[in-house]
């Protein structure tokens, strides 16, 4: 984010944590050239602390030019807060047009690091009824879909499976989908012994004396309620992830299990060969196309 995205961030996260709902128009794209209008809120998460949601609409859309928008719920990547997250979509709410809401969330134990848990996967379900009540004057059509990387994609899975008569799609990227694996694995990580020790203070434990709480914050351990949830869903990894590192344990076989679960739920997959992530740029155009929530592009 550049220093003034950055500072006019942080001026909005001010004044809606202090009164009411805030609201600029600010650049989301590399030399301003795609302008959206950025909103935000503070809301009482699960556990009653403050937390902070951005909301991005196109720039024209006002209380005067108010025609009834598409909801997307954007949970974040591990570590990152909610502007950085609205921020990698840059001008594409303008493009749909829909709106977009990325909370800042809040796990058991820690903001950034929620890793899936119950109170922030009810906390995203609870994202359109919020976003109404700070804005009265935005309409919502009544579709909401969820579109998440990394920790989000992970959220993204898990709000499938325990909200799916909320959703209308989703698309989860570079996604964890074993809490157990995905602690064996951040020893793998320069930071790992420090993760390590996040998800332990997070989740309440470890594996191997609190299995059932990382099942609970396991998108394969609700692979039934997500194959039979009826939500089309979209499954992008790559097979060469050095964060996420053995896909094929992870999204890839949740996939799997979802197609031998049910060979008819609407579920699609995208595999290559990308970095942690870095995919997101280029696709998430033809991923928000699928969901109808953009015209069709061309994927460069």
């Amino acid at each position: 984010m550049s220093g003034q995205r950055r500072k006019l961030s942080t001026l909005l996260v001010a004044a809606a944590l202090a009164g009411p709902p805030a609201a600029a128009a600010m650049p989301m794209a590399p030399g301003g050239s795609s302008l959206v209008r950025i909103l935000v809120f503070g809301y009482r998460a699960h556990d009653g602390l403050r937390r902070l949601a951005v909301v991005v609409l196109p720039r024209w859309y006002g209380p005067h030019r108010d025609p009834p928008l598409p909801l997307v719920v954007s949970p974040h990547g591990r570590g990152v807060d909610a502007m950085d997250n609205a921020t990698d979509w840059r001008g594409l709410p303008g493009r749909g047009p829909f709106a977009l809401v990325s909370p800042d969330g809040q796990g058991r134990r820690i903001e950034r690091f929620s890793w899936g848990d119950p109170g922030q996967i009810d906390d995203l379900a609870r994202m359109p009824r919020l976003v109404r009540r700070a804005f009265p004057w935005l309409r919502l059509d009544g579709r909401v879909y969820a579109v998440g990387e990394s920790m989000g994609g992970q959220e993204t899975l898990l709000l499938v499976a325990r909200h799916p008569r909320l959703l209308a799609g989703a698309a989860a990227f570079d996604a964890p989908t074993s809490m157990r694996l995905r602690y064996r694995d951040f020893r793998l990580l320069r930071d790992g012994s420090r993760l390590q020790r996040l998800a332990r203070f997070e989740i309440g434990g470890s594996p191997r004396n609190s299995p059932r709480l990382y099942a609970e914050r396991s998108p394969l351990d609700l692979a039934r309620r997500i194959a039979f949830s009826g939500v089309p869903l979209e499954l992008w990894w790559s097979t060469r992830d050095r964060v996420v590192v053995d896909q094929d344990d992870q999204s890839g076989l949740l996939y799997r299990l979802i197609e031998r679960l049910n060979p008819r739920a609407p579920v699609a997959r995208f595999v290559g060969t990308w970095p942690h992530t870095a995919e997101l740029p280029t696709r998430l155009p033809l991923a928000l196309e699928r969901l109808g929530l953009l015209r069709r592009t061309r994927l460069v």
